[in-house]
């Protein structure tokens, strides 16, 4: 099978900025790696989550400017955590002829760790971008892991995971080579 990867980019929305952790460099990561994906020809696909206050036509539920999708680009709505339940991301992806799937945006422990297994589950290799993910502020009184902790946690589940005729990789955006495996 040839290498034809495709860039995901999840719920980076208005509304969701002000809860992320370290937004800006998230934010920054993920365009630089879009830059660079769509130089090579490769496919981005924007996921933007539907429901929950972020209805279609408010302001809260836009991609962040930085990251809007170019006319063409994939814009794939979601009401879950699972980019694929009940969207049109496999049908999408299937389209595009894609093998390997760059996870990117927000949030870590629940919608970007949800599509990154589902991912593996429906026989995409994968790249989990170790700086292009991001997860909540957290309170000060909390039972969740302090934010760069649990980011560095997801990242670390994923380089030891084990998944039968996958190829599973955490890399910063820095050194991702779109035109080699």
């Amino acid at each position: 099978m040839s290498y034809a990867p495709a860039l995901l980019v999840i719920d980076m929305q208005n509304a969701l900025l002000p809860i992320m952790h370290r937004p800006a460099a998230t934010i920054a990561a993920i365009a630089d790696l879009r830059t660079r994906a769509r130089a090579a020809g490769v496919p981005v696909v924007t996921l933007q989550h539907h429901g929950g206050g972020l209805e279609p036509g408010t302001d809260g539920w836009r991609v962040v400017p930085e990251l809007d999708p170019a006319p063409g680009e994939p814009l794939v709505a979601k009401t879950t955590s699972d980019a694929f339940l009940r969207s049109d991301l496999d049908a999408v992806l299937g389209s595009l002829g894609v093998t390997e799937v760059l996870i990117t945006g927000f949030a870590t422990e629940n919608c970007v760790e949800t599509t990154a297994r589902q991912a593996l589950s429906r026989g995409f290799d994968l790249v989990l971008v170790a700086d292009g993910h991001t997860t909540s502020v957290r309170p000060a009184a909390t039972d969740f892991a302090p934010a760069d902790r649990a980011i560095a946690h997801h990242n670390e589940i994923y380089r030891h995971i084990d998944y039968p005729d996958r190829r599973i990789r955490v890399l910063p955006a820095a050194r991702v080579d779109f035109t080699a495996p």
